[in-house]
């Protein structure tokens, strides 16, 4: 999987930033320049965010704060950050011991940059913290040096920047944060120091009389080689992708799946070709039989409904009622319809075996039985609310 990350100053109005695209069987590539000029194509986006541009810090989050997040965690923070709540944004790190651990940094540079990379097409799946990124060894604390300053981390979710030093004074915030840790009963083991640039490698022996900790010379660490963090500072856009080991491992089951909905799919349209043939067949014995006793019909467009229409004039012809007539239309009507409260039906009219009536508002329990009575006795029933400011319900019953 293709990776390119991004290592930007949220401070930077200019937008340069430092990128590197990583990829399994192919050369990693560096570059500089402005979200317009990064590559295209990667599967993953990283934004890492420079240690000193980041403060994080511990607290005690009220109940559901945290859930809340947001404004909530910025208004949290207010003492301590001692700005306007509304130009930071804070997420949080997860927790430490009875505390929560929060993230702070700028909320105009963020937004800046979520800009910038979504003009460029780009989103981050990611946001690193910087300090994070270092490597932590149990019992010890990291710190990452250039030679003139660096960042310290001192826990899996809590490090900080550092200030100034050189190769014989170690920063004063590096002693300053031992001698909290000591107060605290909470001093490391030892301290790993991790060069970011070459020949920046302090002095151990002076660092470490300045100290009084031990410290070791650990590998050269550099922002665009170090693994993933474990916590972004944002959510990152969400993608489902299934690992290639997966598809791997599912691919027989896939290809059977596969041939069963082929076969599916060929069962349905032979089903549906047989049926459309036996409904072709039927079709034409009905028009054969209406045909044979009605053999001055000019046109035969639907048999069933022409074979009632002349079963009805033969009845009629006879002195019978049919079906479809007033009398015995509005009688199963009645049945249908005896309790209904007085005064419910408002109107009603009858027209070429088509009854109509208009019903005051009914509740929908008393509307489906008196539809599913009209149903059983072997009439069609359609429903429908009168227009907006008439509570009333229009039935239409016609023989089915």
């Amino acid at each position: 999987m293709t990776v390119l990350r991004i290592r930007g100053s949220l401070k930077d109005t200019a937008m340069r930033c430092r990128w590197t695209l990583t990829g399994a069987g192919r050369e990693t590539v560096h570059g500089e320049g402005t979200p317009g000029e990064l590559p295209h194509g990667a599967r993953r986006v990283e934004l890492v965010i420079p240690a000193s541009e980041v403060l994080i810090t511990r607290t005690r989050l009220p109940p559901g704060a945290a859930r809340r997040g947001g404004a909530v965690l910025a208004f949290a923070l207010e003492d301590e950050t001692l700005g306007d709540p509304d130009a930071n944004q804070v997420s949080r790190l997860g927790a430490s011991g009875d505390s929560d651990v929060l993230a702070v940094f700028d909320k105009a540079g963020w937004q800046r940059w979520l800009a910038a990379l979504a003009a460029a097409r780009l989103e981050p799946d990611a946001v690193w913290c910087e300090t994070l990124l270092l490597p932590l060894a149990p019992g010890e604390w990291s710190i990452a040096w250039n030679g003139v300053d660096g960042f310290v981390r001192t826990a899996p979710l809590e490090g900080a920047a550092t200030d100034c030093g050189d190769a014989l004074s170690p920063p004063l915030s590096l002693a300053l944060m031992l001698e909290t840790a000591a107060a605290n009963d909470a001093l490391p083991g030892a301290i790993a120091v991790h060069p970011t640039a070459a020949d920046a490698a302090p002095d151990l022996d002076a660092w470490r009389e300045r100290l009084g900790i031990p410290l070791r010379l650990a590998h050269p660490w550099d922002w665009s080689e170090a693994p993933s963090g474990a916590v972004s500072l944002a959510p990152g856009r969400s993608r489902w992708r299934i690992p290639q080991a997966s598809l791997t491992h599912f691919k027989p089951a896939a290809l059977i799946v596969s041939a069963a909905l082929a076969i599916h799919a060929l069962a349905l349209v032979a089903d549906w070709t047989v049926l459309a043939g036996e409904r072709r067949a039927v079709r034409r014995q009905m028009e054969a039989r209406f045909r044979t006793l009605f053999p001055d019909t000019v046109a035969i467009v639907d048999p069933a409904l022409q074979m009632r229409r002349k079963l009805a004039e033969a009845r009629h012809a006879a002195g019978l009622s049919d079906a479809g007539d007033f009398l015995p239309m509005i009688d199963l009507v009645a049945a249908a319809m005896s309790d209904l409260p007085p005064n419910t039906l408002r109107t009603g009219s009858y027209e070429s075996g088509r009854l109509t009536l208009e019903l005051a508002a009914l509740d929908e329990d008393r509307l489906r039985r008196i539809v599913a009575r009209l149903t059983q006795a072997g009439l069609a029933v359609d429903t429908a609310r009168a227009a907006r400011g008439q509570p009333t319900v229009l039935v239409t019953v016609r023989t089915s």
